[in-house]
Protein backbone atom coordinates (compact mmCIF):
# COMPACT_ATOMS: atom_id res chain seq x y z
CA UNK A 1 0.00 0.00 0.00
CA UNK A 2 1.44 2.98 -1.40
CA UNK A 3 -0.33 6.38 0.86
CA UNK A 4 0.50 10.43 -1.11
CA UNK A 5 -0.08 13.81 0.05
CA UNK A 6 -2.16 16.75 -1.68
CA UNK A 7 -0.46 20.37 -0.62
CA UNK A 8 -3.05 21.53 -2.97
CA UNK A 9 -6.54 20.65 -4.65
CA UNK A 10 -5.75 18.38 -7.09
CA UNK A 11 -8.15 17.40 -10.27
CA UNK A 12 -9.88 14.31 -9.16
CA UNK A 13 -9.41 13.20 -12.78
CA UNK A 14 -6.13 12.61 -12.11
CA UNK A 15 -6.17 11.13 -8.13
CA UNK A 16 -8.70 8.74 -10.09
CA UNK A 17 -6.23 6.62 -11.52
CA UNK A 18 -4.66 6.05 -8.55
CA UNK A 19 -5.24 2.08 -7.89
CA UNK A 20 -7.15 0.81 -4.98
CA UNK A 21 -3.22 -0.14 -3.54
CA UNK A 22 -2.53 3.79 -2.61
CA UNK A 23 -4.69 5.73 0.17
CA UNK A 24 -4.55 9.25 0.32
CA UNK A 25 -3.14 10.91 3.49
CA UNK A 26 -4.02 14.20 5.40
CA UNK A 27 -0.46 14.69 6.26
CA UNK A 28 3.25 13.86 5.28
CA UNK A 29 4.21 11.94 8.10
CA UNK A 30 4.27 8.00 6.33
CA UNK A 31 3.66 9.75 3.04
CA UNK A 32 5.30 7.73 0.35
CA UNK A 33 4.98 10.62 -2.93
CA UNK A 34 3.51 14.66 -2.89
CA UNK A 35 1.36 15.69 -5.32
CA UNK A 36 1.70 19.77 -5.61
CA UNK A 37 0.71 23.15 -7.72
CA UNK A 38 1.49 26.25 -5.91
CA UNK A 39 2.40 25.41 -2.31
CA UNK A 40 5.42 27.06 -1.02
CA UNK A 41 7.77 23.65 0.32
CA UNK A 42 11.06 25.34 0.91
CA UNK A 43 10.27 25.64 4.91
CA UNK A 44 8.87 22.08 5.20
CA UNK A 45 10.28 19.38 6.54
CA UNK A 46 10.43 16.38 4.32
CA UNK A 47 9.86 13.17 6.24
CA UNK A 48 12.13 10.32 5.13
CA UNK A 49 8.89 8.11 3.74
CA UNK A 50 8.74 10.73 0.88
CA UNK A 51 9.92 9.18 -2.11
CA UNK A 52 8.94 11.37 -4.97
CA UNK A 53 7.21 15.02 -5.44
CA UNK A 54 5.26 15.71 -8.50
CA UNK A 55 4.29 19.17 -9.01
CA UNK A 56 1.13 19.39 -11.07
CA UNK A 57 2.61 21.72 -13.62
CA UNK A 58 5.83 23.04 -15.19
CA UNK A 59 7.99 25.30 -12.83
CA UNK A 60 9.38 24.36 -9.96
CA UNK A 61 10.20 26.94 -8.03
CA UNK A 62 7.99 26.65 -4.89
CA UNK A 63 10.47 22.99 -4.54
CA UNK A 64 13.53 22.70 -3.21
CA UNK A 65 15.00 20.77 -5.52
CA UNK A 66 18.94 20.82 -4.06
CA UNK A 67 17.16 19.96 -0.59
CA UNK A 68 15.64 17.25 -2.36
CA UNK A 69 18.26 15.70 -4.34
CA UNK A 70 20.84 15.66 -1.80
CA UNK A 71 18.05 13.27 -0.12
CA UNK A 72 17.10 11.29 -2.73
CA UNK A 73 14.00 12.61 -3.65
CA UNK A 74 12.84 12.26 -7.09
CA UNK A 75 10.96 15.44 -8.22
CA UNK A 76 8.38 15.44 -11.49
CA UNK A 77 7.02 17.90 -13.02
CA UNK A 78 4.67 17.93 -15.96
CA UNK A 79 6.00 19.57 -19.11
CA UNK A 80 3.38 20.03 -21.75
CA UNK A 81 0.12 19.33 -20.02
CA UNK A 82 -0.82 22.84 -19.67
CA UNK A 83 0.88 23.88 -22.74
CA UNK A 84 -2.63 24.55 -25.30
CA UNK A 85 -4.02 26.74 -21.81
CA UNK A 86 -1.30 28.78 -21.70
CA UNK A 87 -1.27 28.88 -25.60
CA UNK A 88 -4.34 30.39 -25.62
CA UNK A 89 -3.74 32.62 -23.35
CA UNK A 90 -1.02 34.20 -25.09
CA UNK A 91 -2.74 34.89 -28.34
CA UNK A 92 -5.49 36.37 -26.42
CA UNK A 93 -3.00 38.39 -24.91
CA UNK A 94 -1.40 39.91 -28.65
CA UNK A 95 -5.64 40.19 -29.64
CA UNK A 96 -5.83 42.64 -26.48
CA UNK A 97 -2.59 44.76 -27.22
CA UNK A 98 -2.98 45.01 -30.63
CA UNK A 99 -6.73 46.85 -30.58
CA UNK A 100 -7.98 48.78 -27.63
CA UNK A 101 -10.39 45.90 -26.13
CA UNK A 102 -10.18 46.64 -22.82
CA UNK A 103 -10.43 50.09 -22.48
CA UNK A 104 -13.22 49.89 -25.05
CA UNK A 105 -15.39 47.36 -22.54
CA UNK A 106 -14.83 49.85 -19.78
CA UNK A 107 -16.19 52.76 -21.74
CA UNK A 108 -19.26 51.11 -22.94
CA UNK A 109 -19.48 50.10 -19.13
CA UNK A 110 -19.48 53.93 -17.60
CA UNK A 111 -21.83 54.49 -20.53
CA UNK A 112 -24.57 52.23 -19.36
CA UNK A 113 -27.29 54.55 -18.30
CA UNK A 114 -26.67 56.52 -21.97
CA UNK A 115 -29.92 56.09 -23.81
CA UNK A 116 -27.84 57.58 -26.80
CA UNK A 117 -24.92 54.54 -26.07
CA UNK A 118 -25.14 53.24 -29.64
CA UNK A 119 -24.64 56.87 -31.53
CA UNK A 120 -22.35 57.46 -28.72
CA UNK A 121 -20.44 54.62 -29.56
CA UNK A 122 -20.21 55.20 -33.07
CA UNK A 123 -18.41 58.70 -32.06
CA UNK A 124 -16.14 56.84 -29.48
CA UNK A 125 -14.85 53.77 -31.41
CA UNK A 126 -11.75 55.63 -32.95
CA UNK A 127 -10.04 55.93 -29.92
CA UNK A 128 -9.96 52.03 -29.38
CA UNK A 129 -9.04 51.22 -33.09
CA UNK A 130 -5.65 49.25 -33.63
CA UNK A 131 -4.01 46.87 -36.00
CA UNK A 132 -4.49 43.73 -37.23
CA UNK A 133 -2.06 40.62 -36.13
CA UNK A 134 -1.94 39.02 -39.69
CA UNK A 135 1.12 39.86 -41.55
CA UNK A 136 3.07 41.15 -38.49
CA UNK A 137 6.47 39.83 -37.28
CA UNK A 138 6.59 37.61 -33.90
CA UNK A 139 9.42 36.76 -32.49
CA UNK A 140 9.34 33.54 -29.98
CA UNK A 141 11.80 33.29 -27.48
CA UNK A 142 12.37 29.31 -26.51
CA UNK A 143 9.91 26.84 -28.85
CA UNK A 144 9.63 24.02 -25.68
CA UNK A 145 5.74 22.77 -25.33
CA UNK A 146 4.07 26.22 -25.38
CA UNK A 147 6.54 27.81 -27.60
CA UNK A 148 5.70 25.09 -30.61
CA UNK A 149 2.30 25.63 -29.92
CA UNK A 150 2.20 29.63 -30.05
CA UNK A 151 4.66 29.36 -33.03
CA UNK A 152 2.07 26.96 -35.29
CA UNK A 153 -0.89 28.67 -34.04
CA UNK A 154 0.55 32.30 -34.89
CA UNK A 155 1.44 31.54 -37.98
CA UNK A 156 -2.26 29.98 -38.79
CA UNK A 157 -3.21 33.23 -38.27
CA UNK A 158 -1.19 34.80 -40.84
CA UNK A 159 1.56 36.29 -38.79
CA UNK A 160 5.28 35.77 -39.99
CA UNK A 161 7.08 33.74 -37.00
CA UNK A 162 10.76 33.44 -36.23
CA UNK A 163 12.04 31.38 -33.53
CA UNK A 164 14.73 31.36 -31.46
CA UNK A 165 15.63 28.48 -29.21
CA UNK A 166 19.11 27.30 -29.16
CA UNK A 167 18.37 24.14 -27.27
CA UNK A 168 15.62 22.90 -29.64
CA UNK A 169 14.84 18.99 -29.33
CA UNK A 170 13.95 16.82 -32.43
CA UNK A 171 10.70 16.21 -31.03
CA UNK A 172 9.59 19.93 -30.93
CA UNK A 173 11.43 20.81 -34.19
CA UNK A 174 9.45 18.06 -35.72
CA UNK A 175 5.87 19.78 -34.19
CA UNK A 176 6.97 22.79 -35.82
CA UNK A 177 5.20 24.21 -39.04
CA UNK A 178 7.39 24.22 -41.96
CA UNK A 179 6.76 28.39 -42.16
CA UNK A 180 8.31 29.01 -38.69
CA UNK A 181 11.80 30.86 -39.41
CA UNK A 182 14.62 29.77 -37.27
CA UNK A 183 16.69 32.68 -36.07
CA UNK A 184 19.93 31.90 -34.71
CA UNK A 185 20.45 35.00 -33.04
CA UNK A 186 18.28 37.28 -29.99
CA UNK A 187 19.87 40.04 -31.77
CA UNK A 188 17.52 38.54 -35.32
CA UNK A 189 14.32 38.92 -32.86
CA UNK A 190 14.88 41.97 -30.97
CA UNK A 191 15.50 44.09 -34.55
CA UNK A 192 12.85 42.71 -36.80
CA UNK A 193 9.61 41.49 -34.59
CA UNK A 194 6.36 43.73 -33.98
CA UNK A 195 5.31 41.73 -31.07
CA UNK A 196 8.07 39.10 -29.21
CA UNK A 197 7.06 36.83 -26.59
CA UNK A 198 8.77 34.59 -24.17
CA UNK A 199 8.99 30.87 -22.88
CA UNK A 200 11.89 29.83 -21.49
CA UNK A 201 12.31 28.84 -17.65
CA UNK A 202 14.23 30.82 -15.13
CA UNK A 203 17.39 30.39 -14.72
CA UNK A 204 20.63 31.89 -13.68
CA UNK A 205 21.42 32.80 -17.31
CA UNK A 206 17.55 33.91 -18.49
CA UNK A 207 17.16 35.51 -14.72
CA UNK A 208 15.97 39.77 -16.61
CA UNK A 209 17.28 38.37 -20.21
CA UNK A 210 15.03 41.61 -21.32
CA UNK A 211 16.66 44.31 -20.32
CA UNK A 212 18.23 47.42 -21.32
CA UNK A 213 20.02 46.36 -23.62
CA UNK A 214 17.54 43.86 -25.52
CA UNK A 215 14.94 46.69 -25.35
CA UNK A 216 17.68 49.29 -26.68
CA UNK A 217 17.66 46.53 -29.97
CA UNK A 218 14.00 46.30 -30.67
CA UNK A 219 11.69 47.78 -32.71
CA UNK A 220 10.24 51.14 -31.65
CA UNK A 221 6.43 50.47 -30.79
CA UNK A 222 7.37 46.70 -30.28
CA UNK A 223 4.60 44.74 -28.03
CA UNK A 224 6.03 41.99 -25.68
CA UNK A 225 4.63 39.39 -23.77
CA UNK A 226 5.48 37.41 -20.60
CA UNK A 227 3.60 34.01 -19.73
CA UNK A 228 6.43 32.67 -18.30
CA UNK A 229 8.37 34.10 -15.31
CA UNK A 230 8.36 37.60 -14.43
CA UNK A 231 11.93 37.72 -13.49
CA UNK A 232 12.31 37.29 -17.40
CA UNK A 233 12.32 40.52 -17.44
CA UNK A 234 13.99 43.68 -16.34
CA UNK A 235 10.97 45.31 -15.27
CA UNK A 236 12.29 48.75 -14.50
CA UNK A 237 14.10 48.92 -18.01
CA UNK A 238 10.88 47.85 -19.42
CA UNK A 239 8.88 51.04 -17.53
CA UNK A 240 11.75 53.36 -19.24
CA UNK A 241 10.93 51.53 -22.28
CA UNK A 242 6.78 52.45 -22.00
CA UNK A 243 7.70 56.05 -21.36
CA UNK A 244 10.38 56.17 -24.52
CA UNK A 245 7.51 54.77 -27.11
CA UNK A 246 10.09 51.60 -27.52
CA UNK A 247 7.55 49.30 -26.01
CA UNK A 248 3.76 49.93 -27.19
CA UNK A 249 2.75 46.93 -24.68
CA UNK A 250 3.61 45.47 -22.21
CA UNK A 251 1.44 42.02 -21.44
CA UNK A 252 2.28 39.40 -18.66
CA UNK A 253 0.38 37.07 -16.43
CA UNK A 254 2.07 38.50 -13.27
CA UNK A 255 0.77 41.10 -10.93
CA UNK A 256 3.21 42.68 -9.12
CA UNK A 257 3.47 46.29 -7.67
CA UNK A 258 5.64 47.84 -10.32
CA UNK A 259 3.16 46.73 -12.96
CA UNK A 260 -0.44 46.36 -11.91
CA UNK A 261 -2.37 49.26 -12.80
CA UNK A 262 0.25 51.51 -15.20
CA UNK A 263 -0.62 52.72 -18.81
CA UNK A 264 0.92 50.41 -21.44
CA UNK A 265 0.62 47.08 -19.39
CA UNK A 266 -1.92 44.54 -19.68
CA UNK A 267 -1.93 42.49 -16.19
CA UNK A 268 -3.61 39.17 -16.19
CA UNK A 269 -4.02 37.01 -12.55
CA UNK A 270 -1.76 34.05 -13.44
CA UNK A 271 -4.53 32.67 -15.85
CA UNK A 272 -1.87 30.64 -18.01
CA UNK A 273 -3.02 27.27 -16.83
CA UNK A 274 -5.82 28.20 -14.86
CA UNK A 275 -8.41 26.07 -17.24
CA UNK A 276 -9.96 22.83 -16.10
CA UNK A 277 -8.43 21.06 -19.31
CA UNK A 278 -4.99 22.02 -17.99
CA UNK A 279 -5.42 21.54 -14.17
CA UNK A 280 -6.28 17.85 -15.42
CA UNK A 281 -3.94 17.48 -17.90
CA UNK A 282 -1.43 18.18 -15.41
CA UNK A 283 -3.00 15.76 -12.47
CA UNK A 284 -3.28 12.83 -15.06
CA UNK A 285 0.21 13.29 -16.12
CA UNK A 286 1.71 14.00 -12.15
CA UNK A 287 -0.13 10.76 -10.89
CA UNK A 288 1.18 8.63 -14.02
CA UNK A 289 4.48 9.43 -13.16
CA UNK A 290 4.24 8.50 -9.64
CA UNK A 291 2.67 5.28 -10.24
CA UNK A 292 5.62 4.36 -12.94
CA UNK A 293 8.21 5.92 -10.39
CA UNK A 294 6.73 3.97 -7.22
CA UNK A 295 5.75 0.56 -9.35
CA UNK A 296 8.62 0.30 -11.34
CA UNK A 297 11.03 2.67 -10.66
CA UNK A 298 10.82 4.34 -13.93
CA UNK A 299 11.62 8.21 -13.87
CA UNK A 300 9.95 10.36 -16.84
CA UNK A 301 10.10 14.05 -16.37
CA UNK A 302 11.70 14.28 -13.92
CA UNK A 303 13.76 17.88 -12.94
CA UNK A 304 16.21 16.50 -10.61
CA UNK A 305 17.16 12.99 -11.96
CA UNK A 306 17.45 11.59 -14.92
CA UNK A 307 14.96 9.41 -17.27
CA UNK A 308 15.30 6.08 -16.49
CA UNK A 309 12.98 3.44 -17.87
CA UNK A 310 13.18 -0.33 -17.53
CA UNK A 311 9.66 -1.59 -17.89
CA UNK A 312 7.92 -3.32 -15.29
CA UNK A 313 9.80 -5.29 -13.48
CA UNK A 314 9.82 -9.57 -14.35
CA UNK A 315 12.45 -10.74 -12.57
CA UNK A 316 12.01 -11.94 -8.41
CA UNK A 317 13.39 -8.00 -7.23
CA UNK A 318 14.55 -5.03 -8.49
CA UNK A 319 16.02 -2.26 -6.42
CA UNK A 320 16.18 1.37 -6.84
CA UNK A 321 19.29 3.66 -6.10
CA UNK A 322 19.36 7.54 -6.05
CA UNK A 323 22.77 8.50 -5.48
CA UNK A 324 25.70 11.24 -6.12
CA UNK A 325 27.37 11.24 -9.83
CA UNK A 326 30.81 10.21 -9.23
CA UNK A 327 33.02 7.49 -10.10
CA UNK A 328 33.24 3.78 -8.77
CA UNK A 329 29.53 3.80 -7.39
CA UNK A 330 28.89 1.25 -9.78
CA UNK A 331 30.96 -1.42 -9.03
CA UNK A 332 30.67 -0.62 -5.38
CA UNK A 333 26.55 -1.52 -5.88
CA UNK A 334 27.86 -4.71 -8.12
CA UNK A 335 30.83 -6.05 -5.36
CA UNK A 336 28.21 -5.75 -2.33
CA UNK A 337 25.28 -7.72 -4.57
CA UNK A 338 27.81 -10.35 -5.67
CA UNK A 339 29.28 -10.61 -1.94
CA UNK A 340 25.83 -11.74 -1.21
CA UNK A 341 25.00 -14.05 -3.97
CA UNK A 342 22.68 -12.42 -5.61
CA UNK A 343 22.84 -12.42 -9.54
CA UNK A 344 22.21 -9.26 -11.69
CA UNK A 345 19.67 -10.01 -14.56
CA UNK A 346 19.35 -6.88 -16.00
CA UNK A 347 20.76 -3.09 -14.73
CA UNK A 348 20.50 0.72 -15.62
CA UNK A 349 22.48 3.64 -14.38
CA UNK A 350 21.82 7.02 -15.99
CA UNK A 351 22.69 10.17 -14.85
CA UNK A 352 22.20 14.64 -14.53
CA UNK A 353 24.48 16.97 -13.74
CA UNK A 354 25.49 16.02 -10.10
CA UNK A 355 23.39 13.19 -9.49
CA UNK A 356 22.97 9.98 -11.08
CA UNK A 357 20.10 6.66 -10.83
CA UNK A 358 20.68 3.01 -10.44
CA UNK A 359 18.10 0.63 -11.07
CA UNK A 360 19.04 -3.32 -10.71
CA UNK A 361 16.60 -6.18 -11.19
CA UNK A 362 17.89 -9.29 -9.41
CA UNK A 363 16.87 -13.34 -9.81
CA UNK A 364 16.19 -13.42 -6.08
CA UNK A 365 15.20 -11.07 -3.29
CA UNK A 366 18.06 -8.73 -1.64
CA UNK A 367 18.30 -8.99 1.75
CA UNK A 368 18.18 -6.81 4.65
CA UNK A 369 21.98 -6.57 4.99
CA UNK A 370 22.53 -6.16 1.31
CA UNK A 371 20.50 -3.24 0.88
CA UNK A 372 21.99 -1.64 4.63
CA UNK A 373 25.45 -2.18 2.56
CA UNK A 374 24.68 -0.48 -0.34
CA UNK A 375 22.43 2.65 1.65
CA UNK A 376 26.34 3.10 3.57
CA UNK A 377 27.59 3.87 0.39
CA UNK A 378 29.48 7.71 0.60
CA UNK A 379 27.03 8.88 -2.00
CA UNK A 380 23.88 7.15 -1.80
CA UNK A 381 20.94 9.06 -0.65
CA UNK A 382 18.16 6.56 -1.10
CA UNK A 383 18.07 2.36 -1.73
CA UNK A 384 14.51 1.85 -2.42
CA UNK A 385 13.05 -2.06 -3.10
CA UNK A 386 11.22 -1.61 -5.80
CA UNK A 387 9.65 -5.13 -6.13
Amino acid sequence: MYQYHCLNPIADKGLCLFSGDYKKTDTLKDADAVLVRSAKMHDMELPQSVKAIARAGAGVNNIPIKDCSEKGIVVFNTPGANANGVKELVLAGMLLASRDIVGGIEWVAQQKDREDIDKLAEKQKKQFAGCEISGKKLGIIGLGAIGAMVANAASGLGMEVYGYDPYLSIDAAWNLSRTIRHSKSLDEIYTQCDYITIHVPLLDSTKQMINKAAFDKMKEGVVLLNFARDLLVDEEALIEALESGKVKKYVTDFANPLVAGREGILVTPHLGASTEESEENCAEMAVKELRDFLENGNIKNSVNFPNCDMGTCVTVGRIAITHKNIPNMISQFTKILGNEGLNIADMTNKSKGEYAYTLIDLESAASRGALDELQAVEGVAKVRVVK
